[in-house]
């Protein structure tokens, strides 16, 4: 639920990264960092393991401008991949306005993604949010593998696994080149702010 100043007139709006270890989220929100420097109102905050891995979060803070003569600030978090830290990503789903999952397009990862969105959705469930209800956007990371010759699942097989009964948007993408990275968060922004804006109507 995004928090609403009503006499400051700002809008806080919280997107998360949701995926499994090592899918990308971190990277993502590295590039982000990189491009829309400019819009960005502090450094990035990341917590880490001692192998370097995302312990808690990363949070990135942005400006979107103005809708009905509210500031919209962006806050952007990831959550931490590894089975073992799922109360952590339970906490930082508290309070969400919308979902970015990243998905391990490599074939090996394939059953860690079924099960990542699987705890996604028991996760919601806890907050008594739905899935199938809140602003959610598929990246389908790490396509650009493919041709340094590793094995890399069809984007037929992942939306058959992962967003056949979402039917939520979708983008193939590469964390690390920016391929689609700036595309994934704009579209999920757009969702996340249509929703916002019925509630100041």
């Amino acid at each position: 639920m995004s928090f609403i100043n009503l006499k400051d007139k700002v809008v806080q709006v919280k997107i998360v990264y949701y995926g499994p270890g090592r899918c990308g989220k971190t990277t993502n929100l590295e590039y982000i960092n990189r491009k829309f420097r400019d819009q960005i109102q502090s450094e990035m905050v990341s917590l880490k393991t001692h192998g370097d891995r995302t312990l808690f979060f990363d949070f990135l803070p942005f400006n979107m401008g103005q809708i009905k003569g509210y500031d919209i600030k962006i806050q952007l978090y990831t959550v931490p991949g590894q089975v073992k830290y799922n109360a952590t990503r339970k906490l930082v789903l508290k309070g969400v306005d919308g979902i970015v999952f990243v998905a391990d397009a490599m074939e090996k990862q394939r059953e860690k993604n079924i099960r990542s969105l699987n705890q996604l959705h028991e996760n919601l469930q806890s907050y008594k949010e739905s899935i199938f209800k809140i602003p959610l956007v598929m990246q389908y990371n790490k396509v650009d593998l493919k041709e340094h010759g590793i094995p890399v699942l069809p984007i037929s097989v992942l939306q058959q696994d992962l967003n056949s009964r979402l039917q939520v948007p979708y983008f193939e993408a590469s964390a690390i080149t920016g391929y689609n990275v700036a595309a994934t968060l704009k579209k999920i922004i757009s969702s996340t702010v249509v929703s916002i804006q019925k509630k100041l109507l």
